[in-house]
């Protein structure tokens, strides 16, 4: 069985073939942190969080990397509004996206780059490209030459007449054409900005992930992947610098997520229906709405709404009632079951349907439909008198992996009780104290994940239940 994925670029489903065996080069456009993220920005971050899983489980050494645009004209603007420094929005919401994202089980990128932290990677990248002929400078500020970039509009499928008929010069630009698009921006007055051969000044949007994904992935990845919105102009310019400078293709593979919609509307500022993860997990469990996102094909349009979050609520419990009751009877049973061979097929058969689904350009709703298919055949199972514990574990396994891929949690934790707790605070206090930083931190993190949030205090360590 082999991997098939829908290709923006082709548009067409196409055998997945990395470029080197065995390891995948995969990036995916991140967040612009000027707020809280909301469902939409959820959704790729959940659907290629789960792609990335299923190539690990398929084998796959995946490379995992995921950007920050950490300046922007968005962030200055809300810098202004809060009466903050930029960097210090930025970095505020930088961690209010790990919080939101860790709660629906979004695992973090191998690497996640931000634009600061790239500036001599994109300044000598628009060098070049104008030292090739592809960019020039025009008061301060450095334009792509769209129209010297012969194969422009190759994702979008439109062609260059089209784009041109609503190509519009804005008030302050002096661009050559008005297709042509900013690679760096001069500095307004007291707006924060880099040096640069052309004056002070900071990035274009575009630009930014291109030199990412040339610095930490090289010149050519097998996976592209983001939000449908992103397809023109962002990815469309990404190619058009990236294959300009390098000259070899810049992502074989081009995925894109499909939108969300609110209540059967689009979602919108204008609409007031802007909904944030950081509100919505506070209503409804996160791994409801992580379910809720993985079932349905990654590239369909899905409506969020109270009752499809409520629909996805009890799905998920169904699946985690069974789990339990099968964990429950492994943990009585005599083994006495007979016929385990045929209900191991069965299993087996399962995981192969489940893998077939999966192999088809991701179709996590199919593969939920199995899982509820082994739902189903895990309770005939626990129907009979005499149970055998391989029968049993073989489920479990095959329930563990399958959720895995998914990322949602089917296990019950087992709640620490407050003599642990106070046990392993003393643990990692001691470690602290022999500078055994990194068992501190696996302390620390631990008990995160069991729900215990602990605060460091000039009079020692405090603990509380909640804030996960």
């Amino acid at each position: 069985m082999t991997i098939q994925l829908y290709n923006t670029l082709t548009r067409q489903k196409e055998r997945f073939e990395p470029i080197e065996e065995g390891k995948v080069k995969m990036y995916v456009c991140g967040p612009t942190v000027y707020n809280y993220i909301h469902i939409g920005n959820a959704r790729p971050a959940v659907v290629f969080d789960m792609v990335r899983r299923y190539l690990e489980y398929r084998g796959y050494d995946v490379h995992y990397v995921s950007n920050f645009t950490d300046v922007d004209d968005k962030i200055i603007k809300s810098a202004e509004e809060l009466d903050q420094d930029v960097m210090a929005v930025a970095e505020r919401f930088i961690d209010a996206y790990y919080e939101d994202t860790e709660a629906l089980g979004v695992k973090k990128a191998d690497e996640h780059p931000r634009v600061t932290d790239t500036m001599p990677e994109i300044i000598a990248f628009i060098e070049r490209l104008i030292a090739k002929g592809y960019a020039y400078e025009s008061d301060g500020d450095v334009y792509f030459r769209t129209r010297k970039f012969a194969s422009y509009g190759q994702l979008s499928h439109q062609s260059i007449d089209d784009l041109q008929a609503g190509a519009r010069i804005q008030v302050g630009e002096k661009k050559e054409d008005p297709l042509d698009f900013v690679l760096w921006k001069k500095a307004k007055d007291n707006e924060i900005a880099w040096e640069s051969p052309w004056g002070n000044g900071r990035p274009g949007w575009h630009i930014e992930c291109s030199a990412m994904v040339k610095k930490h992935l090289g010149e050519t990845i097998d996976i592209h992947a983001g939000g449908q919105d992103l397809s023109f102009p962002h990815h469309e310019n990404e190619i058009a610098q990236s294959e300009a400078l390098n000259e070899k293709k810049m992502a074989n593979y081009w995925i894109h997520n499909g939108y969300i919609n609110i209540d059967n509307e689009k979602m919108s500022k204008s609409l007031d229906n802007f909904i944030l993860v950081h509100d919505i997990i506070k209503q409804y469990d996160p791994e409801i709405v992580r379910f809720f996102i993985v079932n349905a094909h990654y590239r369909s349009p899905i409506n969020f709404s109270d009752e499809q979050l409520n629909a996805a609520g009890k799905a998920l419990e169904r699946i985690r009632t069974t789990y339990q009751n099968t964990a429950h009877r492994l943990a009585e049973s005599a083994d006495l079951g007979s016929d385990a061979d045929s209900w191991k097929e069965k299993i087996i058969s399962h995981r192969e349907r489940f893998i077939e689904a999966m192999d088809d350009d991701f179709n996590s709703a199919n593969a939920v439909a199995v899982m509820f298919d082994l739902v189903k055949t895990a309770n005939l199972y626990l129907e009979e008198k005499q149970t055998a514990k391989s029968v049993l574990q073989s489920f479990l396994d095959e329930f563990d992996d399958m959720a895995f891929v998914l990322g949602i949690k089917v296990k019950e934790e087992e709640e620490l009780l407050d003599e642990e707790i106070e046990q392993l605070i003393d643990e990692r206090v001691e470690a602290r104290k022999n500078r055994h930083f990194q068992r501190a931190d696996e302390i620390r993190d631990l008990l995160k994940e069991k729900g215990i949030v602990l605060e460091d205090t000039p009079q020692g360590t405090r603990w509380k239940r909640g804030g996960v």
